[in-house]
């Protein structure tokens, strides 16, 4: 096979169908980039998983005046109380499993409260009181977390004893929704790409009939013929997917690291070189996709 005619006939394909091609290869970039969106979601989630979870803790809230549920009776935890969940974190039984703990008072805990709410009004009528004294627990294995709720739940003077990590649960439940609302978004305009390179390729096809014809008298085979139509749709479909690539690495460069990890640097957020994983994989996805549309399209061409 001619490499020389081939690409020549890629050429003048490209050049004939040049606004359809621009529409290839701007949907291609658009419905890759979501793909590389949703990737680069489901990193930052291990990321940020990784992170939260090796960090959570376990609460034990314990009793206030304001408190009436059963084991509180609106009566403060007193000295005694305190003593038993401190001297059972300290137990045999337990130590295997607390890696540390601490103890906020009423008033340390006030502190942090106006810290955390300075200039809101709500301050003004909040008193140390009202807060719960806290133990704040953290595990060896995180997930053992089950074992301090069960010994602590219900004993007199603990309110309530809250795992952190459930919290986090439902954050990364909705981040993960959101991604899988990205793959599904995307999945469609990979659809809408792989139909607009099929008709681009008949478009082609089409304005080269006469040239199809004569290459079919001379005994072409149908490899040599459907090359040059493959190659269109994986070229265009090339482009679009190193687009998406550099829109996905630089999402990373300049709003992730560029703007978030300055701004709100509550948490760990994925690097740049953790970013390159997915270029290769779009352009992997983009060039399959073309290849497998185009050569569809034109092996049906060529049979009518």
């Amino acid at each position: 096979m001619r490499a020389g005619l081939v690409l020549g006939e890629v050429w003048n394909g490209l050049r004939r169908n040049m606004s359809v091609v621009i529409s290839v290869v701007l949907v291609t970039f658009v419905s890759l980039t979501f793909v590389g969106a949703a990737i680069l979601m489901q990193l930052q989630i291990q990321q940020m998983k990784t992170f939260w979870f090796d960090r959570a803790q376990v609460a034990i809230y314990l009793c206030t005046e304001y408190d009436e549920s059963a084991t509180c009776a609106g009566e403060d935890a007193g000295e005694e109380e305190i003593s038993a969940v401190e001297n059972a974190l300290q137990s045999d039984t337990l130590r295997p499993y607390v890696d540390d703990f601490f103890f906020v008072t009423h008033e340390q805990a006030y502190e942090e409260f106006v810290q955390q709410f300075d200039g809101n009004p709500i301050v003004d009528i909040t008193q140390p009181e009202q807060l719960n004294q806290t133990f704040w627990i953290k595990l060896s294995d995180p997930s053992r977390s089950d074992i301090i709720t069960e010994t602590f739940s219900g004993i007199p003077g603990v309110q309530s004893v809250s795992d952190q990590r459930s919290l986090l649960d439902r954050i990364f439940l909705f981040l993960g929704v959101a991604s899988y609302t990205a793959i599904v978004i995307a999945g469609l305009m990979l659809v809408a790409a792989m139909l607009l390179i099929s008709t681009t390729i008949r478009l082609s096809a089409f304005s080269r009939r006469r040239e199809i014809g004569i290459m079919r008298l001379v005994g072409a085979s149908n490899r040599f013929i459907q090359t040059p139509f493959i190659l269109e749709g994986i070229i265009a479909a090339l482009f679009g997917a190193v687009l998406a690539s550099a829109a996905s690495v630089s999402i990373v460069r300049f709003f992730v690291q560029g703007f978030l990890a300055s701004e709100v640097p509550f948490t760990s957020y994925i690097t740049v070189e953790q970013a390159l994983v997915v270029p290769p994989v779009l352009i992997l996805v983009g060039v399959i996709l073309s290849a497998i549309a185009a050569k569809i399209a034109i092996t049906r061409y060529l049979r009518v």
